[in-house]
């Protein structure tokens, strides 16, 4: 009978429920943890849970290494070209209109300013850009850097994120490697200081050239750094490989780099190595 049957009213959501904007939290990669976002920008994105790196821009490695109001960009207005005329499912062209569109110009920025209190010329490339890949414009403008620090004799410092060259300029871009690697002999040569930092991820043809070639190679912690990728290697050899193959910790513990650092000890450790090197340079 209808006296005992009651009406469903839908329920109404609370006026005085907070919406929290869907980018105030980020899920670490490595244990899962929900970060708030604020708090993970002050400790430089590195989970505090698990230390996990997350990924950041090249701005921001130049924000953690340079000292305030130290930034000189250059050589900022050099632009990529389709030199092949590329076409791919997607083409070339459109690829860098994309890219451009998010405000950077390329996958590297190039700088000059000062490492706590210290003249340097830095590059530091970008993964957002084309997968941080290493073009004709990539190589010129880390070239150009490289030849501003030998021609004021002031260390040279590259943060690497890539995942190699960039396939769609073909040789233009294989070119690259030996011009980096030329120029940084030069440098070399002069006995200047060169750090190169390697992030996650240094792949493929920038870590067959200038990455792999400072007078100290730092790494991130657990960052991928390699030729070719894991699972090709596989396939190729048919064979399974070590727990943590090509991650920093293995790269140390064979001798491919120097020290694994925390990107909070990034910039101290910098300063560190760089005064020992000048004061050696100078006597």
């Amino acid at each position: 009978m209808a006296w005992f049957r009651k009406d469903k009213k839908p329920l109404k959501a609370r006026k005085n429920k907070r919406e929290v904007p869907a980018d105030v939290f980020e899920q670490c990669p490595g244990c899962g943890e929900v970060l708030y976002r604020e708090r993970l920008a002050r400790s430089l994105n590195v989970c505090e849970s698990c230390g996990h790196h997350l990924r950041i821009s090249a701005e921001g490695y130049l924000s953690i290494l340079l000292d305030p109001g130290s930034f000189e960009e250059l050589d900022g207005d050099l632009r990529a070209s389709d030199p092949l005329e590329f076409v791919d499912v997607k083409h070339y062209t459109n690829r860098i209109a994309t890219a451009e569109s998010t405000g950077r110009s390329e996958a590297v920025v190039t700088a000059a300013g000062r490492l706590d209190g210290i003249e340097i010329a830095i590059a530091a490339m970008d993964f957002s850009f084309i997968g941080g890949s290493m073009g004709s414009v990539v190589g010129e403008k880390i070239s150009r850097a490289c030849r501003s620090a030998l021609q004021r004799s002031v260390p040279f410092v590259i943060v690497s994120q890539s995942g190699g060259a960039r396939m769609q300029e073909g040789i233009y871009s294989l070119m690259q490697m030996a011009k980096t690697s030329t120029v940084l002999a030069r440098l070399h040569e002069a006995s200047i200081p060169f750090i190169s930092v390697l992030t996650n991820p240094t792949t493929g043809g920038v870590t067959a050239s200038h990455s792999m070639l400072g007078d100290v190679n730092l790494a991130e912690p657990n960052a991928l750094i390699g030729f070719t990728g894991p699972r090709v290697i596989e396939e190729t050899i048919k064979q399974e490989l070590p727990e943590g193959f090509q991650r920093s910790e293995f790269q140390l513990e064979h001798g491919m780099v120097d020290l694994v650092v925390d990107r909070r000890d990034l910039k101290e450790t910098v300063a560190v190595i760089l005064r020992h090197q000048l004061v050696g340079w100078t006597e």
